[in-house]
């Protein structure tokens, strides 16, 4: 069986427990502290790293320190992802000018499938191709499923951490605590 499929069916199963829970798959770096703040135990966030984007243009994930940033892994064939992609632009359309950031890395599409599909959504948000690149999901993984979407203090700190569909409120929750 393709792997792809297997992933879908575990993301399914995840979805239909987010429904019927009202709560996030998982959640971890910094439960503990509260919603909205970040652990003071938190490990730094590896931010060396130039990816390309829809374009073909290098982007440096270290221009966006000094910034709160939503950085979620994700893929055009993820059900679960297509239903963060309008929570994100939302989150980025209302909270850029206080300082959020929300980055997108599409984690195995080629440029010619992602970039059709980033233009038929419109994304506001930083789309960048993580496809081949296991050194970025190393640094941030293990990153079992997607999608998984992290959430990066000011100071490039790891605050949060979700693996499969988060509620909308607990991660507007989380950005507001950060910015």
């Amino acid at each position: 069986m393709d792997k792809r499929w297997l992933v879908a069916a575990g993301l399914a199963v995840a979805l239909a427990a987010v429904v019927i829970s009202g709560k996030g798959i998982f959640s971890t770096a910094g439960e503990a502290a509260g919603a909205g703040a970040c652990d003071p135990s938190a490990k730094p966030a590896n931010l060396n790293f130039t990816l390309k984007d829809v374009n073909g243009r290098d982007v440096s994930l270290a221009t966006f320190k000094g910034k709160v940033i939503l950085l979620n892994f994700w893929a055009t064939w993820c059900g679960p992802c297509k239903i963060e992609i309008p929570w994100f632009m939302e989150f980025q359309q209302k909270y850029k000018d206080k300082g959020l950031v929300v980055v997108g890395i599409s984690s195995d599409d080629t440029i010619e499938k992602l970039k059709p599909f980033v233009a038929q959504q419109q994304f506001n948000y930083v789309i960048l191709q993580g496809l081949d690149r296991d050194d970025v999901h190393d640094a941030f993984g293990p990153i079992w499923g997607l999608p998984t979407t992290f959430l990066i203090s000011r100071d490039g700190k790891l605050c949060k951490k979700h693996m499969g569909l988060a509620p909308k409120e607990q991660i507007e929750k989380e950005i507001l605590g950060l910015l």
